[in-house]
């Protein structure tokens, strides 16, 4: 017993550093880590990161369309966000004529600015902790008692708090539960496009690039908040006026240095830091690598055909680099999680604490007898998602088997019967039949190898797991079937002409009830929610009370630790300093790119690595005015150890002084883990660098009138 604690103790002491949150964490505005924040160099208070009663840099952060994280950098309410995020919008402005996507576009003043209906932007205008209102009376009820309360007390806080006519009140569960928190939070609705960069320059790297240091990618894009005459929110109007924020921020073009002091203030969306070691395990050797094995397979099919075919390459390029973006980060945060020794440290850990509580050893006990249980139909949960995302074919089937319940249960009217329409037009213009047959035909046998029987439809387990096989079985059913579109109905084709094919309701509902992609699919459905996916939710859901229970005994047992809620989507400070990385044996990579690296990459003509020509003569005049640093160069991104996830696209980096140095977009493949588990040896997130957004808009853009709108911090 000696001997096993003392081993326990020595595993936990050589890992320790990982749960003192030193550089990590996710931290609510009103709770920072201030203590350690001013030891690693800022030079702020906390009362100047959030504050309800006066100005602070809070007011200048925003929710940008519901997913990303935006900036006010001016005092005619000017913001800064990635290109990424404000793709859609540029895209939706651009036609043959005017192709902003690859041209770029810049209002020459704000006259020229272009509304975006449908976009908003939400400013959180405080936050209160209501724990106490939203528990009150649930202590001793049972799990179903205290959740019908909870929702009760939920609408009773909600109600109570005060506010204006326009603004809303979120409540938010964090810790799992066992904390809940109200946000008070303003929308403008009048968001109008400023500026961006040509694609060569926003997307500049584009999938090869994505997740990978070293980084040249200038993703950033502007737009206006508008606000009526008394700056409050409003619908778009002609007669609305530049917001004027209540603090904006100044934009340092001072260089860096490694170790620099930094923070990141956005709305990260999703993390599970405190998940018990035997969940990690699963993720790591199970979950994971299953969904990295269908996307790979969809990945190689596509590709062969991209690299031969122009057209296909077009047609697939938006949909290809959608499933490899998962698919990588999936492959980094596998290599991550072996690399930092993930599982053995969090093992550790439950351990040391088991020995101060013994309820959490109970608890982690049948924790893990519940995961264990789970795996099976965990597993076939990811194979099964994958193949219906990945194998196309199967997946509109799925959608169509969707309108064919809708229609024999009465509930279609001619709004959804639209929207359906709509949403095939959509799918079809980037879908080859084809193709996608090759697609499925090799996704359905790996599913068949991968799946045990007895989740396997009786039809299918004697059957799909011979590839070759496969190949022309669903190249033949693909030829004859009507919704691949190789087909014909009512003298139309629904890639062409949905509507027609719609008109004889009757015809459309035999037809796809033949269909053998739609039998097929209807079986797999069938035979999935039967035998995996009702146990699997049944098993989630005591799991999940299980983790609040866990989440409290670690909070109650950890007194040493400072904790921090999973990230929600809500606003959120993280921090840490600039600095490189050692990823693997000999390789070291520095903190800081420039656009020599971006000349490095620079490949004529290429849709990833193409370069515009006068970013190329800037280049070679060596025209960079103020924003070269000491080596002579712009530098164009650099790394830092803030702990960052989806969500915090567009957030701004600060420096320790509150001053914006860089726009944050994406993370080192490295240290994808960090959703799961932070380390800071591994974790790295990438900004745009400010001297490099300023070049752009000065020097490429010739938009010096959008820069004198800013406060320079020479």
């Amino acid at each position: 017993m000696v001997k096993n604690t003392i081993l326990i103790a020595a595993l936990f002491l050589g890992t320790a550093f990982s749960y003192a949150q030193q550089y990590g964490g996710m931290w609510i505005p009103t709770e920072i880590n201030e203590k350690e924040m001013k030891d690693l160099g800022m030079k702020i208070s906390a009362k100047q990161i959030f504050d309800t009663q006066k100005p602070s840099i809070k007011d200048a952060v925003v929710q940008f369309n519901g997913g990303c994280t935006a900036e006010i950098i001016s005092p005619k309410g000017l913001l800064l966000t990635n290109h990424h995020c404000g793709y859609g919008q540029i895209q939706a402005h651009s036609t043959v004529e005017k192709d902003y996507l690859s041209q770029g576009f810049w209002a020459k003043n704000m006259g020229e600015e272009l509304p975006n209906p449908g976009v908003t932007v939400d400013f959180i205008v405080d936050i209160k902790e209501v724990t106490a209102q939203v528990l009150a009376g649930t202590q001793g009820l049972s799990d179903a008692e205290a959740k019908d309360l909870i929702k009760k007390n939920l609408e009773a806080t909600q109600k109570a708090i005060a506010t204006e006519s326009y603004q809303k009140v979120i409540i938010k569960p964090m810790y799992y539960g066992n904390k809940y928190y109200a946000y008070v939070i303003e929308t403008f609705k009048d968001i109008r496009l400023v500026g961006a960069p040509p694609q060569s320059i926003g997307k500049f790297g584009s999938d090869t690039d994505n997740w990978v240091w070293p980084r040249h990618t200038g993703d950033f894009s502007m737009f206006r908040i508008y606000a009526d005459k008394n700056n409050k929110p409003a619908e778009y109007s002609k007669d609305n006026i530049p917001f004027t924020p209540k603090y904006y921020l100044p934009v340092s073009i001072k260089d860096k240095k490694e170790n620099d002091f930094t923070f990141v203030y956005g709305f990260p969306g999703r993390t599970t830091e405190y998940l018990p070691s035997i969940a990690i395990d699963k993720i790591m050797t199970e979950t994971d690598p299953a969904r990295i094995a269908v996307r790979e397979v969809a990945l190689k099919t596509l590709d062969e055909k991209m690299r031969t075919d122009a057209a296909t390459r077009i047609k697939y390029a938006s949909k290809y680099a959608s499933v490899a973006n998962y698919w990588k980060k999936w492959i980094g945060e596998v290599e991550g999680l072996k690399k930092s020794n993930a599982v053995e440290k969090k093992r550790a850990y439950e351990s040391q604490l088991s020995l101060k509580n013994p309820e959490i050893k109970k608890t982690l006990s049948e924790m893990y007898r519940l995961y264990n249980e789970q795996a099976p139909y965990a597993l076939n949960n990811a194979y099964y998602g994958e193949l219906v995302r990945n194998a196309e074919t199967l997946s509109l089937a799925n959608r169509f088997l969707n309108y064919m319940n809708a229609a024999e249960q009465g509930k279609l009217d001619d709004k959804s019967i639209n929207a359906f329409k709509a949403q095939l037009s959509n799918f079809y213009k980037d879908y080859s039949g084809e193709l996608d047959a090759q697609v499925t035909a090799k996704l359905l046998a790996l599913y068949a190898q991968k799946t045990p029987k007895n989740f396997l439809p009786e039809s299918y387990k004697e059957g799909f797991g011979d590839e070759t096989k496969n190949l022309k079985v669903i190249e033949e059913w693909s030829k004859n079937s009507f919704i691949t579109g190789r087909a014909g109905l009512n003298n139309a084709n629904v890639t062409t002409n949905i509507n027609k094919v719609f008109e004889n309701k009757n015809l459309l509902m035999e037809t796809l009830a033949k269909d053998p992609f739609m039998l097929l699919m209807a079986e797999l459905r069938k035979a999935y929610v039967s035998n995996a996916d009702t146990k699997f939710n049944a098993l989630q859901q005591e799991i999940d009370v299980l983790q609040k229970k866990y989440m409290a005994q670690l909070m109650e047992t950890d007194k040493d630790r400072k904790f921090f809620p999973d990230a929600n989507s809500t606003l959120r400070v993280t921090y840490g300093q600039v600095k490189g990385s050692e990823p693997r044996d000999a390789v070291r990579y520095n903190y800081q790119t420039h656009v020599a690296g971006i000349m490095e990459k620079y490949i004529p003509g290429d849709y990833e690595f193409d370069v515009p020509k006068k970013l190329i003569d800037l280049y070679n005049a060596k025209d960079y005015g103020i924003y070269k640093d000491k080596t002579g160069d712009v530098p164009v991104g650099f790394t830092a150890t803030n702990h960052t996830t989806g969500g915090n696209s567009g957030s701004p980096a600060l420096d320790a002084y509150g001053n914006l140095i860089g726009l944050n977009f994406d993370r080192q493949w490295e240290g994808t883990m960090s959703d799961i588990n932070y380390d800071p040896k591994l974790c790295r997130n990438i900004m745009v660098d400010t001297k490099y957004i300023l070049f752009i808009i000065d020097k490429f853009a010739n938009s010096k009138w959008l820069i004198d709108e800013m406060k320079i911090v020479k």
